[in-house]
């Protein structure tokens, strides 16, 4: 299976975390669920920084730090992942230094400083220039760049979400999946395939961040000029050639979804079930109205609740 962990991997990974991290709960969704499918939330934002992130994170660190000599973890983020690394940098006492694109999620920033992170905004809308100025730092003796897009330890983290997926809704059909650098699909895929074949896997991309979309479809690699969402955990635009080997390999399908959309589901997931996600957290159910499964019990992994205060606005929720 390439770039992908393996069954004993990702067991390793989920007792290994089941000491530091709780299981999040998965949410019957009546609101959302249509008369063939049922639909169930996987509440990720309630884990430790309100994302995903921690999974991959702490696993990455915690294996590497036993493996050498690291005096400092580095970054690149949109925000989530840098506040999971800062976060875990935090546990298992060491320093971090996370590298944000300019004018970044003003929320997710603050999450990252309030951890104790070191901060360096470098230029450019997106993560290009961001990585540029992380992967030179960390070129340094000591420092260890833990690169969510191809870390080779992370996704056994993220695919954890998959076995619980499994174990909390039995006869599960569908599992909605965001997709930015690919990290969580690739883990969840993972596990998911190894253990039931039969699920389907279906990414979410953003319309206007769709590289990954685009390289699943073609088969290789096809990158965007820009990445303009207010996704800010979908924007990707570079794919890594390994990643779309995977996706290409394990998802089922990939659905595309407009900022409206994103907006829209995020009032609803407030208003009907009382849950606060953030546009990337949001796309699975934008994507599950959009192009409903089948038939049979769905999951929708919602994955992000760092809203910023322009989006809680556009979607018509109070502030924070």
């Amino acid at each position: 299976m390439p770039f992908a962990p393996s069954i004993a991997q990702i067991r390793d990974a989920q007792q290994w975390l089941g000491a530091h991290l709780p299981k999040t709960r998965l949410l019957h969704a009546p609101g959302i669920s249509l008369p063939a499918a049922a639909v169930h939330l996987k509440l990720e934002c309630e884990l430790p920084t309100g994302s995903f992130k921690p999974r991959g994170a702490l696993f990455a660190l915690d294996r590497n730090l036993r493996q050498g000599s690291i005096r400092e973890v580095t970054a690149c983020s949109t925000g989530n992942h840098g506040a999971a690394v800062a976060w875990a940098a935090k546990m298992l006492g060491i320093r971090a230094t996370v590298f944000l694109p300019a004018n970044p999620n003003p929320v997710k920033r603050k999450n990252i400083a309030a951890l104790g992170a070191r901060i360096v905004e470098a230029g450019g809308g997106d993560l290009a220039h961001a990585f540029e100025h992380a992967q030179e730092y960390s070129s340094r003796p000591g420092i260890y760049f833990l690169n969510d897009a191809s870390d080779p330890d992370l996704p056994a983290g993220t695919a954890t979400i998959g076995l619980e997926t499994l174990e909390q809704l039995p006869g599960t059909r569908a599992i909605y999946v965001p997709m930015g650098d690919t990290a969580l699909i690739r883990g969840v895929a993972a596990a998911v395939k190894q253990l039931d074949p039969s699920v389907r896997i279906i990414g979410v991309q953003a319309e206007r961040a769709p590289s990954y979309y685009l390289s699943w479809k073609a088969a290789r690699p096809v990158p965007t000029d820009t990445c303009d969402t207010c996704a800010d955990g979908l924007a990707t635009r570079t794919p890594e050639p390994r990643n779309v080997r995977t996706i290409c390999e394990l998802v089922d399908d990939v659905v595309l979804v407009s900022e409206d959309e994103m907006i829209d589901a995020i009032r609803l997931l407030y208003q009907r079930e009382r849950v606060i996600a953030e546009p990337a957290g949001a796309a699975t159910t934008a994507a599950f109205l959009k192009q409903p499964s089948a038939a049979g019990p769905v999951a929708l992994l919602v994955t992000g609740a760092n809203l910023s205060d322009d989006v809680r606005a556009r979607a018509g929720l109070p502030g924070s």
